[in-house]
């Protein structure tokens, strides 16, 4: 019986691609997209230049891996988390909180990677902003699909407006990353969740389904 061993270069690939990509989104969520380049990663991780660029082809592949990667941790620290809880009010609840730890303790060191990014790409076109575009669409649409089903669960109002209480919260929680993120601080993370608490048991149909916030 014949046995496949692993391609080291293509393990070794895989390892240096993580490195950069776990630098690229400590950098981008600080100081933006456009500050990444292929010399500074080089001389900041100790590769060489053209072995950072083999593995990303450009400025703009570099870009694109940053966001996809940024995606993923979103999801590994705010979405998974939530996963077994079931559909009701109280997962709406604690996807929001989920967020505002997520931001509050810096899993990104810039704050939220996302609100970051959207404020630099969002009056431009191409690839990139495409693909910010693609990835705050995401994140909305899965707060609104977690509100509908606590509608359907019967624990919203039936005739909650499901776009509205998403648009909210999600003011909230990206209100309360800016002023953290600028004042160097964390009492807008607790407005936030007292502002959530408040508007989730106001659309509720049992109020004391959510916790109180100390």
């Amino acid at each position: 019986m014949s046995t496949t061993r692993p391609d080291g270069r293509v393990e070794r690939g895989n390892r240096t691609r993580q490195l950069v990509l776990s630098r690229t989104v400590e950098i981008a969520s600080m100081e933006g997209l456009e500050s990444l380049s292929v010399g500074r990663l080089a001389t900041e991780l100790g590769l060489s230049k053209s072995g950072v660029f083999a593995l990303f082809g450009s400025k703009e592949g570099l870009q694109l891996a940053t966001v996809r990667e940024a995606a993923r941790v979103f999801a590994e620290r705010v979405l998974r988390p939530v996963t077994a809880q079931p559909a009701g009010v109280l997962r709406v609840w604690r996807l929001c909180e989920a967020w505002l730890e997520y931001s509050r303790t810096r899993v990104f060191p810039g704050g939220c990677f996302f609100y970051e990014v959207i404020a630099e790409f969002d009056a431009r076109s191409g690839p990139v902003h495409d693909a910010v575009v693609r990835a705050q669409r995401d994140w909305s649409a899965h707060v609104e699909e977690t509100v509908a089903q606590a509608r359907d669960a019967g624990e919203l109002h039936s005739d909650i407006d499901v776009c509205q209480l998403a648009f909210e919260l999600l003011a909230l929680m990206e209100t309360a990353n800016g002023i953290a993120v600028l004042h160097g601080e964390e009492t807008a993370y607790r407005r936030a969740r007292t502002g959530i608490a408040a508007r989730l048991r106001a659309a509720t149909t049992d109020p004391h389904l959510i916790p109180q916030v100390d």
